[in-house]
């Protein structure tokens, strides 16, 4: 929970994220100390929700214990801080409260393995309430005296099979078969007939169910009586609980990211209050998790306010641009709520907010359209931003027609750049190429593409961020691979070569309908994927050892490449 409200509430002052990532690097740097306090924090419950679920009166006996074995460890907590320098930590650890008047309370009063519910009973320790003891004493006793007096009974009647039994409807009787009923004494009462014989009941024993019985309603009601009074008085101490629980989510979050930060190699980054961010191999802290036996592909990122406002990112489809984009506002995010981030290097300017216009989906319940939904969050960028934001616009006007689109992809970057006090850092995905034009003109526009390598008639998506725009977007090549029948690409073909000519009939439409361009024979695409691909003749070559090999082996050895070189080209 803490962790989500961080990222929720990212800090805007850099003494504050210096002071959480000072905590974390210590933390970071000593591994030993991080592993015991795992350790520590594994006995240590949810003081939180314990100490709400108390105060609202929804609290059983088996949470009292919870809290009891948490108090019981705090001030092994406390210690432990003791021996760190940064001061974040030493100033969480010295807000630990002394919880030990709490402590005392519960180990004195809760049995260590109580019933789930109050009303079973059970739950008060012998020695706590004077009363309570004298009740379960009398309780104790009242089983003895059954015991006796069944044995006397048997005795004076000559039944030997002569019970007492109790019943939770009839109370406590004596049972007597059929075959012994010619037995029973004058004094014995009828009170319920049964199929193998009948219960009777005695002045006697009924005086003595009367007080038994009477103890043990007794005893359930005092119970529950002193449970609540414990737990009222746990109670009023909810303000220093919730504030001891704050403390211990601090230092719990504080240890992940820690953790996050030494198993997946993230960098401490430098945040500062100016307007440049520089990113060296960045990477994107979700996806490269993904896929752990390939190498995700990082990205270096430059962007500022003076030279490098906008940068117009284009690039095949599905070649990783949204993944780029979400990247760099991760790690920014991660960087000001305190966490070390996924780069080699990163230092960040620090962001007033962050705007983000990504994907595509509509809103039917107020009736907005996929176009109208892009629109309102874009038009939110334009009217919020400052020249401290981030914003990241991902296909701004693919919901409309294609020059409506340009038209309004092209006035928002525009309005970004030439707005006497708006320059916010802006990263721009599209696939309208004619953007690229705007850094002829925009000092502050720079293009950028995720590059492509065409080799032997393939088509390799490298997944990286290179200067310079592109102006194709091989979608057709990724229709093929989504599984789009052959027929649809030809045809597909046949309109984008027409397209490209720019042939127009007597009435300045295009000839798509009535082409009679045949198709070029399609190039195969390489499967997509967001990390490097493996070639697997390149890694056979690696695993020769050439000194071990014989002329006549190295000979086969080569033919066998050429032949598995020849296959994969057919």
């Amino acid at each position: 929970r803490r962790l989500r409200e961080w990222l929720n509430y990212p800090l805007l002052d850099v003494e504050g994220i210096g002071h959480r990532s000072e905590a974390v690097s210590e933390l970071k740097e000593k591994r030993i100390e991080r592993r015991e306090l795992q350790d520590l924090l594994k006995d240590i419950q949810d003081i939180e929700r314990l100490t709400s679920r108390i105060y609202l009166g929804q609290a059983n006996a088996r949470d009292l214990i919870g809290l009891r074995k948490s108090l019981k460890n705090l001030p092994r907590l406390k210690v432990f801080f003791g021996a760190f320098d940064a001061p974040l930590l030493r100033e969480v650890s010295s807000g630990l409260a002394d919880f030990d008047d709490l402590y005392r309370l519960l180990e004195s009063s809760i049995v260590e393995d109580p019933p789930l519910t109050i009303r079973e009973g059970g739950i008060i320790k012998p020695d706590y309430h004077r009363e309570l003891d004298e009740l379960r004493a009398i309780s104790r006793e009242g089983k003895g005296w059954i015991v006796r007096l069944e044995a006397e009974e048997r005795k004076k009647t000559g039944i030997s099979s002569l019970k007492i039994r109790y019943n939770q409807v009839f109370g406590y009787s004596i049972e007597v078969t059929k075959s012994n009923l010619h037995h029973v004494p004058e004094r014995y009462v009828r009170k319920q007939t049964l199929v193998n014989g009948e219960r009777f009941i005695t002045s006697e024993l009924k005086e003595f169910e009367a007080k038994v019985l009477g103890a043990e309603e007794a005893i359930c009601q005092l119970e529950v009586r002193i449970f609540e009074e414990i737990r009222k008085k746990i109670s009023e101490a909810t303000p220093r609980l919730q504030k001891e629980a704050s403390a211990i989510a601090v230092i719990d979050a504080l240890g992940s990211l820690a953790e996050v930060a030494d198993r997946y190699d993230y960098t401490r980054p430098v945040v500062d209050e100016g307007s440049r961010v520089v990113l060296l191999e960045g990477r994107h802290p979700v996806i490269e998790r993904m896929a752990l036996q390939e190498r995700f592909v990082p990205n270096d990122t430059e962007v500022d306010s003076e030279q490098h406002q906008i940068l117009i990112i284009t690039g095949p489809n599905m070649a990783g641009k949204s993944t780029y984009l979400r990247q760099v506002a991760l790690i920014i995010l991660m960087a000001q709520m305190g966490s070390f981030v996924p780069a080699r290097e990163a230092r960040i300017g620090l962001a007033d907010r962050i705007f983000t216009r990504i994907g595509a989906s509509d809103n039917i319940v107020m009736g907005q359209s996929t176009f109208m939904v892009e629109m309102m969050e874009t038009a939110r960028i334009l009217n919020q931003a400052t020249s401290r934001s981030l914003v990241i616009l991902d296909e701004i006007g693919r919901g409309t027609s294609t020059f409506d689109g340009l038209s309004i992809a092209w006035a928002v970057v525009e309005y970004l750049h030439d707005h006497p006090r708006l320059r916010p850092k802006t990263l721009f995905a599209t696939h309208y190429h004619e953007l690229t034009e705007l850094a002829l003109t925009k000092e502050r526009i720079k293009n950028y593409n995720v590059a492509v390598s065409e080799w032997n008639n393939e088509i390799i998506f490298l997944r990286k961020i290179v200067e310079g725009g592109t102006n194709r977007s091989y979608g057709i090549q990724v229709a093929r691979l989504a599984g789009i029948p052959q027929r649809v690409i030809d045809r597909a073909k046949e309109i984008l070569l027409n397209l490209e000519k720019g042939e127009f009939d007597a009435m300045g439409m295009p000839k798509i309908a009535r082409t009679k361009n045949p198709a070029e024979k399609p190039r195969p695409a390489a499967q997509l994927s967001l990390f490097v691909q493996t070639d697997p003749i390149r890694s056979e070559l690696k695993k020769i050892q050439v000194e071990r090999l014989t002329p006549l082996e190295a000979l086969n050895v080569l033919n066998d490449l050429k032949k598995k070189a020849e296959k994969e080209t057919e």
